[in-house]
């Protein structure tokens, strides 16, 4: 099921709905500013914001600026204001919908699942799950799991990188075709920033960082993902 992250610095507003979107099933991530959002976008794949504009600090429009620079995730603006020019920018400047509190929670959902759908990640297709060297990736989710069961965190562009390279196992997979599969550059347009992705899933996925038998480096062509995987 889908990730969403809930942007909003009033405590109380944003656990209710947080508390509403997991009891629909949902994956949800709180952060009361743009400093802990940027930290959460950081470390984990989400795939919906749900962003309060009137946020101390970085507000919510600046945040859906800079996000929407990234990335293609899905944002919903939420604010107590009703005036239209903030409506306006805020879908000029990239959001996807917005709505006004206090708003209806069914009306809500239904905004939320068909931007999910609209942006692919709705969960429509077929679950995904890939098993190699006693780690569990559902493609789906986008969750990684070790032989303990433990979540293993990744950020979008790790898991685009390793979503291709595990679907290519056995396959040599050049630097510029791991770049193409970044649906955002915010490592910068230098395929030699995929280098930097492979060594922090090598952290996390190989015994050995130094000398890993998980992602192979084929010099002077690229990587290649040696595990059998069922």
């Amino acid at each position: 099921m889908a990730h969403i992250l809930v942007i909003e610095d009033e405590p109380v507003s944003r656990a209710a709905l947080a508390s509403y979107l997991a009891a629909q099933g949902y994956g949800v991530s709180e952060a009361d500013s743009a400093q802990e959002a940027e930290r959460i976008l950081s470390e984990q794949v989400v795939d919906l914001m749900l962003v309060d504009i009137n946020l101390p600090g970085k507000d919510g429009l600046r945040i859906t600026r800079e996000q929407r620079a990234l990335s293609d995730i899905g944002i919903i603006l939420v604010t107590g204001r009703d005036d239209e020019v903030d409506r306006i920018v805020g879908l000029e400047i990239g959001a996807d919908d917005y709505v006004c509190k206090p708003f209806n929670r069914r009306e809500l959902l239904a905004r939320i699942k068909n931007l999910l759908y609209r942006t692919g990640q709705a969960g429509h297709a077929a679950r995904q799950v890939h098993r190699f060297e006693g780690f569990c990736f559902d493609t789906r989710s986008r969750r990684l799991e070790d032989a303990n069961g433990e979540t293993v965190p990744l950020t979008r562009a790790e898991f685009e990188v390793l979503h291709h390279l595990v679907s290519c196992a056995g396959q040599v997979v050049t630097r510029d075709v791991l770049m193409g599969r970044m649906t955002h550059r915010q490592y910068g347009a230098n395929p030699r920033t995929v280098d930097v992705l492979i060594r922090r899933l090598r952290a996390k996925l190989e015994s050995d960082p130094a000398n890993p038998a998980i992602i192979c480096t084929v010099h002077g062509e690229g990587y290649a993902f040696t595990p059998h995987v069922s």
